[in-house]
């Protein structure tokens, strides 16, 4: 199992987590454990300070007082502890719920003056932490009590329950005032916004739900999730939701935009707790495997975001360059920012994986081709499905998938490439077939491209030939022969007067879309090339391929000026972003990572440097030396021998704090810096800097 950047090591217990909590001066985490048994580690060194014990079934809930100085425990074994930190007694037991039953949650006013408890017997009772006297009982649900959590003024108390609903209570007069509805499931947990104007709420249902506290309303229902959603916690600017899980992960959400910007994976079981540390920068995960596992949140941040595709099939700008959609094997689309790498929508819809996206010229639709043998049309602002063009459904050989699809300029025609080994034409507005390019010899056309004018079409083949068509008469005029083997792609230049094709025989050729002559054979991939894409100026090239590499090219000249390297799949995408500034190149790759790039021209050099990375996330160390390896803390060696790392390092730094070495730096330690290869580079090629 890969180690994710910003993980540190994880604390062992010897039974299953149910609930964790920091102190409020982050310097302690306080984990109830399916024994009975309440432990307090050190958030600094991870030593275990105390061992709680007098619980003698499940502890379902745990919270510290405001000031620290008070741990109180909820159980399964229907009683309500009040214990005292520093020396660990047990101040209070607490069992007035009603028949002693199973207590599910607990929590301390920021006032310091009340605990409130939730109990399968269908209530919320109000305590005194001094004297542990019943203040008042709060009833209303009907069905046991889930989760409570203080308003962050305390006035107001929160409640799920197994009933699906939500309320809220007025604290000073007991009174509901409020019930949200939506859930489809029991309400496991809830949390405050730190303003305390919305509540988040998670449930068995696998949703996450964003209200708005003044109206009741539900901002963003969160779905990704694939089975419960255990527990939820805001970070403390209230501007990301962690949500913990069964299906073993922890997703960080963007509250603003209601979309998921990470998936923290490494447990080996169902996640039952998250809790974000007061200090900030860090979050820890209880799991049922019995571990709890730490992260760093300031390894990556917000430029390290989680792709969530399996491996990606293509990768496109918006005309405008205010937005990169993604395809993948998932069979999702993806949209994100360019500025911050942040997925803004994640688009779902067809049945198997999408290999090919396009926008429209105005860049407000988004049109796809899957191998589910359709083509869909979605809006993109909403996401929503607009129309979708269904070809044959299956041959003798089986579905009918569409390689690639594309708009005209004008915005009034779209054109899909097949199995079929045609090309369709469909009317924009009407959506009608309104006829088909028929002359490829081999069954499967790959790439379908129209020319910048709109007059001309491109088309490309496991035939070895590139053909040129007349859109108005639809015939083909000309056919571009000399590929060795199938040609996967094809692009027009800015200008439209030179093509380039990229093809499995391992080349790219240059055209002159006027003579049909090849200008340029590109020789260097050592492997099937995937995708070719010209800059906004057209004097650049770059091509992504089978061998795990990506090549810049001049297209005066044939010269290859960088190439860019040990990406961990092959480059099916690679796009550039629309900008007379400043040459931006997006990659997609097969191990799942959309990237964004910089490339900045040195004389005869292109200079390629990492802007941001939405990465599956993980560095494979399971059987990785780290014998003699310098620099390591012994936070690194930890991790990384518990991820089966092999050896020993050498002079351990046993600083901490900001001189903390974090997985990023490790990285380096263990591996040659990405981007440079052992070869001497060729006549006009440049190492990159990966960084």
């Amino acid at each position: 199992m890969g180690v994710q950047f910003g993980e540190l090591p994880y604390l062992a217990v010897d039974s299953g987590v149910r609930t964790c909590k920091f102190s409020p001066d982050g310097e302690s985490l306080a984990i109830g454990l399916k024994s009975g048994r309440i432990q307090v580690y050190s958030t600094t060194n991870r030593d275990v300070i105390q061992s709680l014990t007098g619980h003698n079934k499940t502890v379902t809930s745990v919270v510290y007082s405001p000031d620290g100085n008070l741990i109180v425990s909820g159980s399964r074994d229907g009683t309500i502890r009040i214990w005292v930190k520093e020396s660990g007694a047990c101040r209070h037991v607490l069992t007035d719920h009603g028949d002693r039953t199973q207590i599910n949650c607990v929590a301390h006013s920021p006032r310091g003056d009340q605990v409130a408890s939730g109990s399968n017997h269908k209530t919320i009772q109000l305590w005194d932490p001094v004297t542990g006297e019943c203040l008042q009982t709060l009833s209303g649900h009907k069905r046991p009590v889930q989760c409570v959590v203080y308003s962050p003024k305390g006035d107001h108390i929160a409640s799920g329950s197994w009933d699906k609903s939500v309320r809220l209570w007025n604290v000073s007069t007991g009174e509901c005032s409020r019930i949200f509805k939506g859930h489809r499931d029991q309400v496991r947990s809830i949390s405050f916004s730190p303003q305390g104007d919305q509540v988040v709420s998670a449930s068995y249902d696998k949703t996450v739900r964003l209200w708005y506290v003044e109206t009741g309303a539900c901002r963003h229902v969160l779905k990704g999730h694939t089975h419960e959603v255990n527990d939820v916690a805001y970070s403390l600017k209230g501007d990301q939701v962690y949500s913990a899980s069964g299906d073993g992960t922890v997703r960080v959400w963007d509250v603003q935009s209601g979309t998921c910007r990470n998936t923290m994976t490494g447990h080996g079981s169902h996640v039952y707790c998250v809790a974000y540390s007061p200090k900030g920068g860090q979050v820890a995960t209880g799991s049922h495997d019995e571990t709890v596992r730490l992260w760093d949140l300031s390894v990556g941040g917000s430029r390290r975001i989680s792709s969530g595709h399996s491996y990606v099939k293509d990768v496109r700008c918006s005309p405008q360059g205010n937005l990169i959609a993604s395809s993948g094997g998932d069979g999702t689309i993806r949209l994100w920012d360019p500025e911050t790498g942040i997925c803004l929508r994640i688009i779902s819809g067809h049945r198997y994986m999408v290999y090919s996206v396009a926008f429209s010229p105005h860049g407000d639709q988004l049109y796809s081709g899957s191998y589910d043998a359709t083509a869909r049309l979605w809006n993109v602002e909403k996401g929503i499905l607009q129309y979708t063009l269904i070809g044959r459904s299956s041959t003798a050989a089986g579905i009918e998938r569409v390689y690639s699809i594309a708009f005209s300029p004008q915005g009034d025609q779209v054109a899909s490439a097949s199995g079929e080994g045609a090309v369709k034409l469909w009317d924009a507005t009407t959506r009608e077939h309104c006829g088909s390019l028929v002359g490829h010899t081999g069954t499967e056309v790959y790439c379908v491209v129209y020319s910048p004018d709109g007059s001309l079409i491109a088309t490309a083949s496991t035939d070895r030939t590139v053909r040129l068509w007349n859109v108005g008469t639809m015939s083909c005029i000309r056919t571009l022969e000399g590929h060795y083997d199938s040609v996967q792609d094809v692009a027009f230049s800015p200008q439209g007067e030179q093509l380039a094709s990229a093809s499995d025989d391992w080349t790219v050729r240059l055209w002159n879309v006027e003579s049909g002559d090849c200008c340029w054979i590109l020789i260097g991939h050592s492997h099937a090339i995937f995708r070719v894409a010209y800059s906004h100026k057209g004097d650049l090239l770059a091509s992504g391929s089978k061998d795990k590499t990506v090549r810049l090219w001049d297209v005066a000249s044939g010269q290859c000026r960088a190439v860019v390297q040990n990406f961990e799949g092959g480059v099916p995408g690679v796009a550039w972003i629309p900008s007379m500034d400043a040459n931006y190149l997006v990659t997609g790759c097969e191990d799942g990572s959309v990237l964004k790039w910089q490339v900045t021209e040195e004389e005869e050099q292109c200079r390629v440097t990492l802007c941001w990375s939405a990465t599956n996330g993980s560095l494979a160390v399971t059987k990785a030396s780290i014998q003699d390896v310098r620099g390591l803390t012994s936070l690194n060696r930890q991790l990384l021998k518990q991820r089966g790392a092999e050896g020993e390092p050498e002079n351990l730094f046993r600083t901490t704090g900001k001189n903390l070495i974090t997985m990023a730096s490790v990285v380096s330690l263990m591996r040659q810096p990405s981007g440079i290869s052992d070869e001497e580079p060729q006549q006009g090629e440049q190492p990159v800097d990966h960084e």
